[in-house]
């Protein structure tokens, strides 16, 4: 495939899913994620998002000699299988968290008025970008490996 852009297949994104949702599940559901994160600053967010990113790009592309960024299909210039990977890292940890309802049962003293249940969302996307760290491993896992 020398010199052609290599297609990203629904299959591709499905092994992401499975790893992503795989071990992002055990993080959702702990305590101690919470209380991290509500003690995390924007700051501290930046960087667990960071992480991700480069755990996300690290494991596809620089542990993986056959993979090269340059030759994959894009999306606004970045290669599709990494917006994938990105979006099952981030997304694979929200939709679990809402779904076993993590922000009700860890946060229940701030659901009741305006500036507390901005506090509610505000520690929830600082939880989901802990979880992502764990979840993009999985999901990274998963498609170098099937």
């Amino acid at each position: 495939m020398v010199g052609s852009k290599k297609r990203y297949a629904l299959a591709d994104s499905a092994q992401q899913i499975v790893g992503g949702f795989l071990l992002a599940g055990p993080f959702v559901v702990t305590e101690e994620v919470w209380l991290l994160a509500g003690n995390m600053t924007w700051l501290h967010t930046l960087g667990t998002v960071c992480i991700v990113f480069g755990i996300g790009y690290g494991a596809l592309y620089k542990a993986d000699d056959e993979r090269d960024p340059d030759r994959e299909a894009e999306v606004a210039g970045v290669p599709a299988r990494f917006v994938s990977l990105m979006g099952v890292a981030f997304g694979s940890v929200t939709i679990l968290a809402l779904t076993l309802t993590a922000p009700e049962t860890f946060l229940q003293d701030g659901l009741l008025d305006g500036e507390a249940s901005s506090r509610v969302v505000a520690t929830t996307l600082k939880a989901i970008s802990v979880g992502a760290i764990f979840s993009v491993v999985g999901a990274a896992t998963a498609d170098s490996v099937f």
